[in-house]
């Protein structure tokens, strides 16, 4: 159980990204390619073609002042139980803190790891991604059955990096309680999570450049 100043924070984290859940609808043309430049969002990413006909598809990017391998780390040891999400702990990771710090214990990457949304049970394929492809450091590709989830890391000239990010689901309505849930996590939930990790990326990648 985190102490209570960071329970604290975490709670005000989330009140902070409570407009954005609640009005995400609202602007979804917009967020669904936060920070992404029209070419990000047209060129086609590893993974486009596991999840034809998306239901969601959202293209997101961020500029990170660090090489791509000081960004790469940070995203392999991602998942609930693990690394965190780098985003609102308080939903994400039953509270636990994500890392802030590189961890060699969880930086073995392999296809078929899981990856856990879930911070409960044992992992499966309704609660938790597979690592299904990688060329480190340039992009990273994980999936299940309903949807693909993969990173593109691009150097800049300046030594830092093009961080880019693109999420495809598809709606299953033929189970409409999953379908539903995935409704209300994608199209309420997604933007205000996937921005804060994005930043929680860049803030932990940068420290570790700056040393």
């Amino acid at each position: 159980m985190p102490a209570a100043a960071e329970l604290g924070r975490q709670v005000g984290a989330v009140l902070a990204d409570l407009p954005l859940f609640l009005t995400a609808p609202l602007y979804r043309r917009r967020h669904l390619c936060w920070g992404a430049e029209p070419s990000e969002v047209a060129v086609d990413l590893p993974g486009d073609e596991l999840c034809p006909g998306a239901s969601f598809r959202a293209t997101r990017a961020i500029s990170i002042a660090a090489a791509p391998e000081q960004v790469w780390p940070w995203l392999v040891q991602v998942g609930a139980g693990r690394g965190g999400w780098y985003s609102n702990d308080l939903l994400d990771n039953l509270a636990r803190p994500s890392a802030t710090e590189v961890r060699e214990d969880l930086q073995h990457l392999e296809v078929g790891g899981w990856v856990p949304m879930s911070p409960w049970g044992t992992p499966t394929e309704r609660t938790a991604f597979r690592v299904e492809a990688f060329d480190a450091p340039r992009w990273l590709l994980w999936a299940k059955p309903d949807s693909s989830w993969v990173w593109r890391l691009t150097p800049l000239p300046d030594g830092g990096t093009r961080l880019v990010t693109r999420v495809r689901a598809r709606y299953d309505w033929s189970r409409p309680l999953t379908a539903l849930f995935g409704v209300v996590l994608l199209e309420l939930g997604d933007f205000a999570m996937q921005r804060r990790m994005l930043r929680g990326i860049r803030t932990r990648a940068e420290r570790l450049a700056a040393g």
